[in-house]
């Protein structure tokens, strides 16, 4: 009887132990994705910079253009240029 009790007890740690892990790791992921994510926009904004120079347009690089980029990705600059034109 020992040895089942044993048994039972060492599956729910490890079950315990499983669901602690998620927990914990899911906001490093989400900061992760989030880092990755504004690398890709900050990227998008620098090319799609680069080609407006011909056109003397540009898109001001700071945190918030980069993290709606990042987010949104390629609509999100699309909003950006439609911003940025609607200003000029």
């Amino acid at each position: 009887m020992n040895a089942v009790n044993l048994l039972i007890a060492i599956f729910l740690l490890i079950i315990i132990v499983y669901i602690v892990a998620q927990v914990l790791m899911k906001p490093v992921k989400l900061i992760w994705k989030l880092l990755i994510n504004s690398l890709i926009g900050l990227l998008l904004l620098l090319l799609v910079n680069y080609f407006a120079l011909h056109f003397a347009f540009s898109i001001p690089i700071n945190i918030v253009s980069i993290l709606i980029a990042g987010f949104l990705g390629v609509p999100g600059i699309l909003l950006l240029i439609g911003f940025q034109l609607l200003i000029i």
